[in-house]
């Protein structure tokens, strides 16, 4: 039986939002780029951004901040807290990260999945929240689903099993 209460809000690419109980969250085509879930268990407050580059500091014009990990998850962290979440309970899990160009060499792709992943990694390390669980790497897509009742993450690949972190 479907819960019709619950809702599933799209997140776009390089595009963020925040949901509670009992919604979820989803985003399609992480392919390189990064879907960062942020969880405070205490208010089941979720959020999810769509990155897309690892550093706003190489471009001249910044008009969309969730593009970027370095101010996307400033951005996912302060729409989380005017939504009720409390920001040292939060927790992240992160999807994506994907060499999509596999056989390529990296000088042409600048292995683009791998240094959002990286760059992901060490803005949350330096706002003390936690990495629980991941899904990187590899060479193919993934849709990821953020459920703000327990904090689990559901993830689709092509040709494989839905997985849950």
């Amino acid at each position: 039986m479907v819960n019709e209460n619950i809702k599933e809000i799209p997140v776009g690419i390089a595009d963020l939002k925040v949901v509670r109980t009992p919604n979820r969250l989803i985003t399609l085509g992480l392919g390189s780029c990064v879907g960062v879930c942020l969880y405070d268990p205490t208010t089941h407050t979720a959020g999810l951004l769509h990155l897309m580059l690892p550093d706003s500091t190489k471009f001249s014009q910044v008009t969309k901040k969730a593009k970027f990990a370095d101010l996307g998850i400033q951005e996912l962290i302060s729409l989380m807290k005017k939504n009720g979440a409390i920001t040292s309970k939060l927790i992240a899990k992160l999807v994506g990260g994907a060499q999509m160009f596999s056989g390529m060499d990296d000088k042409l792709t600048m292995n683009i999945g791998k240094r959002n992943v990286e760059k992901t990694r060490e803005i949350l390390k330096s706002l003390s929240i936690s990495v629980a669980a991941q899904d990187v790497g590899g060479n193919k897509g993934r849709t990821m689903i953020v459920d703000a009742t327990n904090g689990k993450v559901y993830i689709r690949t092509l040709g494989k099993q839905q997985k849950v972190i």
